[in-house]
């Protein structure tokens, strides 16, 4: 293979350690783009291996060489050789010691495809805690390929596993000459027929050709020619797998026999399923779940509140202090209300996003997260979603940027889009100023039964029409969105055991380093935009208010601060997102709505809470700190028609608008990086937007 770029490919199952492992190879010398034509994250790094330079690639996990998935057809073509960019030298099998005889199945079908392979055994502390003992020597004699024993995490064995590779490029590693199983025993004349039409090709990889020939890019009369194949002599490609599979796990059964030692499987289960009979129970289960969920979301809400408030009080103080010592200038301006006000729009976020997945990653790798999904999967599965549909939901009620990237873990690609579709429904904690302002302006600060606080109640029913909404909509959807996709609900309940607190940190700063290098590019530049519409406007409306702001200042006696506030206002109100706000008005009045509110509607695209800091401005608020205050200016407010604008209607069509529009540029940007595609974030924009109008309309005429 000489000294050229050798590319290796790191495959195996699901939660195998593979990342882990990856970038222990690659360093930060890493790149992620998409393979050609899916939308499949493609990692690859480079790294030298003595005199070798290679290129590692990291395929999406799978489970066989029977593919079911996007991603999985993306693994598939490449191991088979098919895929028009990637062709591995070596094959990386990374592979679960604490499961290996699951693990061995894909491993043995890639070691008959003739490539060369090397084996990586990880979780190896997993498997010693469960009493698994293994022989490398003889597992290594038995698959006929090398195998090495690695901790992605903590680095051993990888200057082990680098040798071995490059052993194996050199061609000092033989590759296995007899199959892992009899092959040809499957379907011999049909394997033998393949193997005349195209040189080269083994048995095993004959198989495949005829299970999935279609799928590849072969010439017209080749697949004429295996079609012909598979009639002639009646080949089953149904029979064929099931009868591959039950020789393979009887070879790897006696494989373990000879190479594992494991303890009494009785005894090994006995813990986990006396918590399971706790956990899993028909009653206390889901009392278990409401309680666990509950406090995940206490959880991110309180914990992340601090430091929230730490960045934006870093961000007030460092546009206070950039506004003392910048001159007034175009400028300035752009950097403190623009630039400034942009970053920390998306760095606020971080906290929450980090928490989130700090505690996901800790309830994944206590084992207790594979039962929440399946606790939930019946309600989930009855509206199109399954259970793994759940943690991005409630994840949802504090932010839905961090609860979208969370869906990742949704195998089905339907289920995971329908998920990132309804979940922005949730009300987030951005919401919750809005709603808090606006109740306490129009509802009674009264109580039921002396007990139950009725602005309390609204305030909860704010949260719950939110989460019906979105079952029902996901109900919805799910009839329209045409994925043809089976759904298979195949979860593997794992072994309780304790987390991996040494992967709890790399795991949340990789998840705000993805949100801040992706979903921050957006928001930043659409911070930009909102910055030039609300600062600028017609040049002869914006002269005549500063020439009245002058002559006005000039009067003796006057109030300098009140016409500052006024001035501000009036430029607002003239400026290009105040005339977005006015265009606006005949769409939203219907909804009791009027400019002022449309301008704040337009703001809020920034981020919900802006809504307050917006009104504020608009009635010439000082310090909109000061709720008090905020809420007596607002109740005073009036129409042009001298009626007072915030009514219980109106208040109430406020309300149910900002439960179900989607007025959160950072979800959209987020959406979009999810899905590869501006198509579902527009799509989710305007399906929003048009609920939000209905419902808010319905609410308004109902109490007017």
């Amino acid at each position: 293979m000489g000294n050229s770029t050798s590319h290796i490919a790191l495959v195996g199952n699901p939660n195998s350690g593979k990342s882990s492992l990856f970038n222990r190879l690659t360093g930060l010398r890493q790149q992620v783009g998409n393979f050609p034509g899916v939308t499949v994250d493609k990692k690859t790094g480079v790294a030298q291996l003595g005199k070798h330079q290679v290129n590692f690639i990291d395929l999406p996990g799978t489970y066989s060489l029977y593919p079911k998935r996007m991603d999985e057809w993306v693994t598939y073509r490449v191991v088979m050789g098919e895929d028009a960019e990637i062709k591995p030298d070596v094959i990386v099998v990374v592979a679960d010691a604490s499961n290996l005889k699951r693990n061995l199945l894909f491993c043995t079908q890639l070691i008959d495809l003739k490539q060369p392979v090397v084996v990586a055994l990880t979780m190896m502390d997993l498997a010693r805690q469960k009493g698994i003992r293994i022989n490398l020597t003889e597992l290594e004699r038995e698959l006929g390929v090398p195998v090495v024993a690695v901790d992605g995490r903590k680095g051993k064995g990888i200057g082990t596993l680098q040798k071995a590779i490059a052993l194996t490029i050199e061609g000092a590693y033989r590759i296995r000459v007899r199959d892992f199983i009899d092959n040809r025993s499957l379907a011999a004349i049909p394997i033998e027929k393949i193997k005349e039409e195209l040189l080269g090709v083994g048995d095993y990889k004959a198989i495949h050709l005829l299970i999935n020939h279609q799928s590849f890019g072969f010439a017209e009369t080749i697949q004429q020619k295996i079609e012909a194949i598979e009639k002639r002599y009646q080949f089953n490609p149904t029979k064929t797998q099931a009868e591959e599979i039950l020789q393979r796990y009887a070879k790897i059964k006696q494989v373990m026999q000879l190479a594992v030692t494991e303890p009494d499987p009785l005894q090994k289960s006995l813990l986990t399923e006396k918590l399971d009979g706790i956990l899993l129970h028909r009653g206390w289960g889901y009392l278990i779940l409401l309680t666990v969920l509950f406090l995940l979301f206490q959880s991110v809400f309180l914990l992340a509140q601090y430091p929230m408030d730490w960045v934006e009080m870093g961000f007030g103080a460092l546009s206070g202090w950039l506004s003392a010592i910048l001159p007034t200038t175009l400028f300035s301006d752009l950097l403190i209300n623009g630039v400034v006000a942009g970053l920390s729009g998306i760095l606020v976020f971080v906290p929450q996003i980090m928490i989130l997945f700090g505690i996901i990653t800790l309830l994944e790798d206590s084992g207790y997260m594979a039962r929440i999904s399946f606790l939930s999967d019946k309600l989930m599965r009855s509206v199109g979603l399954n259970g793994k549909s759940v943690m991005p939901m409630i994840s949802g009620f504090a932010c839905a940027v961090p609860a979208i990237m969370s869906a990742r873990n949704i195998e089905n690609r339907k289920e995971r889009l329908l998920t990132i579709l309804v979940t922005p429904l949730m009300s987030c904690s951005a919401r919750l100023p809005v709603y808090t302002t606006i109740i306490a302006l129009v509802i009674p600060n009264n109580y039921l039964f002396g007990v139950l606080s009725v602005q309390g109640l609204v305030l909860l029913g704010m949260y719950m029409a939110g989460v019906v909404l979105a079952l029902v909509v996901s109900y919805i959807a799910n009839l329209f969105i045409k994925i043809k996709e089976k759904s298979f609900f195949i979860l593997e309940l794992p072994m309780y055991r304790s987390p991996r607190w040494g992967n709890l940190l790399p795991t949340m700063l990789g998840k705000a380093k993805i949100f801040v290098l992706d979903a921050g590019k957006v928001i930043m530049i659409i911070s930009l935009v909102l910055w030039g519409l609300s600062s600028y406007g017609p040049g002869a409306r914006m002269q005549t208010i500063e020439k009245n702001y002058q002559s006005a200042v000039a009067v003796p006696g006057a109030d300098s601060t009140q016409l500052k506030k006024e001035f501000h206002a009036a430029k607002l109100e003239n400026s290009y997102a105040g005339l977005i706000g006015k265009q606006l008005e005949p769409v939203i009045s219907p909804l009791g709505f009027d400019w002022r509110i449309g301008i704040a509607l337009v703001t809020s695209f920034a981020a919900r809470e802006v809504f307050v800091g917006t009104m504020a401005t608009l009635f010439s608020l000082g310090d909109d700190s000061d709720d008090a205050l905020l809420n007596e200016k607002l109740k005073a407010a009036v129409r042009s028609n001298g009626t007072p604008l915030f009514t219980l209607a109106t208040g109430l069509s406020l309300m149910i608008f900002y439960v179900f529009a989607m007025q959160c540029m950072s979800t959209l940007a987020v959406v979009k990086r999810e899905t590869k595609s501006w198509k579902w974030p527009m799509i989710q924009l305007l399906y929003m937007t048009g609920l939000a109008w209905l419902l808010s309309w319905l609410v308004y005429i109902l109490f007017s």
